[in-house]
């Protein structure tokens, strides 16, 4: 893989890190998270459906200064976990 598309991907895990312990805020790992063309670009088409949806619920959810059933911040945290490791083994092989 790529080293740049690696250390794109380790840096947006550590992002979500800290979003998820509350050193990030939600506009701000938004705003980081959409400026990943170079990444997006070397995915299927689907890959950046997804991601941008999920970007786009993450924003909706800050919104809300509760966990909302429509927009749960934490389960939003971990599908974009999961969407960053999928994308990861994609790229390795």
């Amino acid at each position: 893989m790529d080293t740049e598309l690696t250390t794109t991907l380790d840096h947006l895990h550590h992002a979500l890190e800290q979003l998820r312990d509350g050193s990030l805020q939600t506009r701000d790992f938004c705003h980081q998270a959409r400026a990943q063309e170079v990444l997006l670009k070397a995915l299927p088409e689907r890959y950046q459906t997804v991601w941008l949806d999920l970007i786009d619920r993450m924003e909706s959810s800050a919104l809300f200064t509760e966990e909302s059933c429509s927009f749960s911040q934490s389960e939003l945290i971990d599908s974009l976990s999961i969407w960053l490791d999928k994308a990861q083994r994609l790229l390795e092989v």
